[in-house]
């Protein structure tokens, strides 16, 4: 007697067709790391620029270029990787080709903000848009700066809706953790003050920072010897003036509030160093060094 033979059908990817909004640095990170760890069928890669698109797909990040209406009646999940400034258009332009299946979040810095635009621009469809925020970049940009590795044991804010269903909820989280993240659920307000004395208020720093620098009669000199500090403290400087642009236009009181506690510690620091007060100033500094100290060994970060 023959065995019978059985067919074992293919198991489905967890996401099977994904569509990517700018295929960036953030945006193809998500897709390589889908695609990596196996858990992506076909990726469409949507954005303004053509050459990004081809090179994204010469890198083999997306597999076809696609517009935002293929996108909508084509994809089971479409991830926004834009300036916030730009979800809004894309939210309303989406609306009406969106399948009733289909997932879409996005991955702004800031999310009050975008709750508000995508509940005008979604309308109903609202229940269909989980907001987002990974918590990792770095200062390259463009498709050739994708790494399958950048969400790796980091945090991903995710700030779900009223409207969103638990399925809906459980399947995003579970896309993120397969990039190798960890998901962190907050309430919009409070993801965007505490983002806006961690990251915001630290970018716009180092960018008046080395503003003043570069601005400087002697910046050429200057530029000469500065070392691994001037590295450091400006390296985030170098991110995109779009996307930090609409970051600190959405998230404003959040970080003008901040500011003023960022002068305060600042006028203490002065006034300490105006008196040439030792004991106050390396008070000053031996706080500051142990909490950061204390940071670094907490999250594993240098």
């Amino acid at each position: 007697m023959t065995a019978a033979h059985t067919t074992v059908e293919p198991a489905r990817p967890l996401v099977p067709v994904l569509a990517v909004v700018g295929v960036g640095l953030i945006g193809g990170s998500f897709a390589a790391a889908l695609r990596a760890s196996g858990a992506v069928g076909k990726v469409l890669g949507v954005g303004r620029s053509a050459t990004s698109l081809s090179t994204a797909r010469e890198l083999g990040i997306i597999d076809e270029v696609a517009t935002l209406e293929r996108a909508g009646r084509e994809a089971d999940l479409i991830f926004l990787a834009t300036p916030v400034g730009a979800i809004a258009p894309m939210l309303a332009a989406l609306k009406p080709c969106l399948r009733d299946s289909t997932l879409i979040t996005d991955a702004g810095s800031t999310k009050a903000d975008v709750v508000a635009a995508a509940r005008e621009a979604l309308g109903e469809r609202i229940r269909q848009f989980i907001p987002g925020h990974p918590i990792a970049g770095a200062e390259k940009t463009g498709p050739e700066a994708a790494d399958p590795a950048l969400y790796r044991h980091r945090n991903v804010v995710l700030t779900p809706l009223p409207e969103n269903s638990g399925g809906d909820k459980a399947a995003l989280t579970k896309i993120w953790e397969r990039c190798g993240a960890k998901v962190i659920v907050m309430e919009p307000e409070a993801h965007d003050a505490a983002m806006a004395s961690v990251s915001h208020v630290p970018h716009f720093l180092s960018s008046v920072f080395m503003w003043q620098v570069a601005t400087a009669q002697d910046s050429d000199l200057r530029m000469r010897l500065a070392g691994s500090g001037f590295r450091d403290f400006t390296r985030i400087a170098a991110g995109s003036p779009e996307v930090w642009r609409d970051i600190f236009l959405t998230n404003r009181p959040a970080i003008l509030a901040e500011l003023q506690e960022v002068k305060a510690a600042l006028a203490r620091a002065e006034l300490a160093l105006q008196d040439a007060d030792g004991p106050d100033l390396q008070d000053f500094l031996e706080r500051a060094a142990l909490a950061r100290r204390f940071w670094g060994s907490r999250s594993g970060l240098s």
